[in-house]
């Protein structure tokens, strides 16, 4: 189960019983690993990437990353993992598709990084995306 006591407390409250937590459960844990698949789609390719990242050695509004690459893994719930570039990296606290094309491909993530960076960061393949 991956809804912490007080959500499922909440959810049986709401009328639902321990079977239907457990599926709104799995269905959860069904959509993180979803998400996770399309962010890696995303960050598999070899042309340059653009993010809203603030970065101190910039005063550009919108940066251009030659490289980047993500590992992710999920838990229930949680989306966690590393993202690694242009020779550097930061972990991954969550993400997800913000605008995809009209074949359902993503456009736009968003990922929640953390140390060093602490903070929700847009990605696209195109900087105009931005």
């Amino acid at each position: 189960m991956y809804f912490d006591p007080r959500v499922q407390r909440a959810l049986k409250e709401a009328g639902l019983d321990a079977d239907a937590v457990a599926d709104a459960s799995d269905r959860v844990a069904e959509l993180v690993a979803r998400d996770a698949d399309r962010l890696r789609e995303f960050f598999d390719g070899d042309d340059p990437y653009y993010s809203d990242m603030e970065m101190a050695h910039s005063a550009a509004s919108r940066q251009e990353h030659a490289s980047a690459d993500v590992d992710l893994f999920t838990h229930g719930s949680d989306l966690r993992g590393y993202l690694s570039l242009d020779g550097w990296g930061v972990p991954v606290e969550g993400g997800r598709v913000l605008r995809e094309a009209d074949d359902g491909a993503p456009v736009v993530v968003e990922l929640s990084l953390g140390d060093t960076v602490n903070d929700r960061v847009r990605f696209a393949r195109e900087r105009e995306e931005l």
